[in-house]
């Protein structure tokens, strides 16, 4: 069986999936995670029908690392059999200014997704060490990038700059977006399960430990709230979302903070875990009596409703709102009170629907639909990564 290995790899976890080549057509075989790598090493997969194939736990000394992580899924995937691997797709989180597509990785490509990695430090090392382990291993083996900035190339240059210099915009200091890979499957998916609306103007919201709103116009992306880096726009687990320059350097100038420990700070320590003092994970904070939980969620809830907003204006309208990732696809509760804030565009939720995780949640008067759509970021690599071997 021809099939396509899907690699999205993080900084504690290792996400895989495998689809089988037929024709022009994918089907999912298999999907899996080696997760708590360093920590609590936890092997897992599910076969398409979602029976186990694999429940294992490690020793943290046995995974210390990425690198240990992958070598064990490729052994487990080897052993397993049957599969003729003809090409890895890869999720990479920054493609920069040189990359608006996928692209065939080489050496070349390699080195210019590396010096982007002081641009998304909790990512892009990650994403690319699994890269170069195959290439090590078998440097015939066809590897294909996807990047979450993709999808969002093509804005006109004055909606993605900044009020900076121009110089500074033509060496790559401009905004770009991120989780471009879910909201391009929620621009195709939307085509099937309410396609009178995937053509108007909509706002998906990207709801997870990463967080960010795009809004989208006959499908294509005109705005994103994250911009240069994941840092941008919401707040998430560890990040901060939205911040005054400024802050930063206050930090710097008065507070005697290398750059090293301001990013440190930025990537790992605010956000929701920052703002709460008890867990960046908003199933915890949800469950949680400590009054910094409800702070944290109270602030999480202000920012997307203002985020909301800017992106209505940017599209002139609205006609659909839809919730996707962990936290929008999961947690009904925070769908509520973020729609609630939507009332003044005419939303209005069916408390019902939501709360039994229906696809369409807004009540039938609603002037804006609510929908909850799952993504599905493997996928979409699955079929870049087939288009450019079957063109290649």
């Amino acid at each position: 069986m021809d099939v396509i290995l899907v690699v999205n790899a993080g900084s504690s976890s290792l996400k895989f999936q495998i689809f089988a080549i037929e024709g022009s057509e994918l089907s999912r075989q298999l999907r899996g995670q080696i997760d708590g790598i360093g920590t609590r090493p936890r092997l897992r997969c599910n076969s398409s029908d979602g029976s186990v194939l694999v429940d294992r736990t490690y020793a943290a000394t046995e995974v210390p690392d990425l690198q240990a992580a992958t070598a064990i899924v490729r052994v487990w995937l080897r052993d397993r059999g049957g599969f003729k691997l003809r090409a890895i797709g890869h999720r990479v989180v920054h493609g920069g200014p040189d990359y608006d597509r996928p692209v065939r990785i080489d050496r070349d490509v390699l080195a210019h997704l590396t010096a982007l990695e002081d641009l998304a430090p909790l990512h892009q090392p990650n994403n690319l060490a699994p890269i170069r382990l195959a290439m090590g291993i078998d440097p015939s083996m066809p590897q294909v990038a996807c990047f979450d900035t993709a999808f969002h190339r093509g804005h006109p240059p004055h909606t993605d700059c900044y009020a900076l210099p121009r110089a500074l915009y033509d060496g790559g200091v401009r905004r770009y977006g991120f989780h471009g890979l879910s909201y391009e499957y929620i621009a195709e998916r939307l085509r099937e399960v309410e396609p009178d609306l995937a053509g108007g103007r909509v706002i998906v919201s990207h709801l997870g430990s990463g967080a960010s709103m795009c809004a989208l116009d006959g499908g294509r992306s005109v705005e994103c709230t994250m911009g240069f880096t994941a840092l941008d726009g919401l707040p998430m687990g560890t990040r901060p979302g939205q911040l005054d320059p400024g802050v930063v350097l206050y930090l710097i100038a008065q507070k005697g903070m290398s750059a090293a420990e301001v990013s440190d700070l930025l990537y790992r320590d605010s956000g929701l875990k920052g703002l709460s003092g008890v867990s960046n994970d908003m199933r915890d904070l949800l469950a949680s009596d400590e009054p910094g939980a409800a702070f944290a969620i109270d602030h999480f809830i202000h920012r997307c409703a203002l985020h909301a907003g800017m992106l209505a204006a940017s599209l002139g309208g609205l006609d659909a709102f839809v919730f996707t990732a962990g936290v929008g696809e999961n947690a009904p509760a925070i769908r509520a009170r973020i729609a609630d804030r939507l009332g003044w565009l005419g939303a209005e939720l069916d408390r019902t629907a939501n709360e039994a995780g229906a696809v369409r949640i807004s009540t039938l008067k609603s002037r804006v639909a609510l929908l909850v759509v799952p993504t599905d970021e493997e996928v979409m690599i699955a079929r870049h990564t087939l288009a450019l071997i079957h063109a290649s």
